[in-house]
């Protein structure tokens, strides 16, 4: 018998609800392309107890990124490539203006 998901759960983007082929349904993507996924490193779904792929919402956004960016003609690496960097940016970004925020509220100027 499956254990129950504790409330809440899943609210959480993180938390590996999908299926494989509930997940590729939902990404508009086969499931071949979602283990080529796992296989160029962008993705590493859960597992279930009986080891099958457990899909995020986070990681459904992550395919379905790379499928629009693959559908422009480039090819599947770049495309998770692209993907990945756009991440790092964007976590970048995120940091630098916490940063700024943090050096704003302590009095000091953020240089320019």
């Amino acid at each position: 018998m499956n254990d129950p998901i504790p409330q809440g759960v899943l609210d959480d983007r993180s938390y590996p609800a999908y299926t494989m082929s509930a997940a590729a349904d939902m990404a508009g993507v086969t499931p071949a392309f979602l283990r080529s996924l796992g296989a160029c490193g962008l993705l590493d779904p859960g597992r279930s107890g009986g080891g099958h792929r457990r899909y995020s919402r986070a990681e459904l956004d992550l395919a379905m990124r790379v499928r629009d960016v693959a559908s422009t003609g480039v090819s599947l690496a770049a495309a998770c490539r692209i993907v990945e960097l756009e991440g790092r940016l964007a976590a970048a970004r995120a940091e630098i203006a916490a940063l700024r925020a943090a050096m704003t509220g302590s009095g000091g100027q953020p240089a320019t």
